[in-house]
């Protein structure tokens, strides 16, 4: 068994029990979002290399081999942290007052890197979003810290 301690094997489990069924685990294609319900950030592509699915019922994964994939996970150094996501939405803040345009910042979402679907995108902003004001304009590092602390599973 991986080296994971006690503390994070009870979430673990706990991620399980609501996001799998007894005795057969979680669907592969759920790999992602079991990840980052436990605050990891991995990407598409880091996922589809540990053994997630594009499609469901294709491959399920039991708790034993969960294991040692979390603590790979938990390893890796490519995942962003507050701070970088802060940095690089300071990108977009024009008049470095800790705001950005709101419509900025759905762009980037929809179109830069793992780019997101317009629902995921309406769905975030929905749960961690502050309303814009009359420019436009949104403070990012509320929504980072919103974004960080409470993961989104989309359907």
């Amino acid at each position: 068994m991986a080296e994971v301690p006690k503390r994070e094997v009870e979430n673990i489990e706990f991620v399980f029990e609501v996001m799998g069924s007894p005795g057969e685990g979680i669907d592969a294609v759920d790999l992602g979002d079991a990840l980052r319900s436990l605050n990891l950030n991995p990407t598409l592509a880091f996922i589809e290399k540990l053994g997630g699915t594009k499609r469901r019922h294709e491959k399920k994964i039991k708790l034993e081999e969960f294991l040692p994939i979390y603590a790979q996970v938990k390893k890796e150094k490519e995942q962003g942290c507050y701070e970088d996501f802060i940095e690089c939405l300071k990108l977009y803040d024009k008049q470095e007052d800790g705001t950005m345009l709101l419509a900025e910042l759905q762009h980037a979402l929809l179109s830069l890197g793992e780019n997101l679907e317009d629902e995921q995108v309406e769905e975030l902003f929905a749960d961690c979003m502050d309303p814009e004001d009359d420019d436009g304009m949104i403070p990012y590092s509320q929504f980072v810290q919103r974004l960080m602390s409470d993961p989104i599973v989309f359907d």
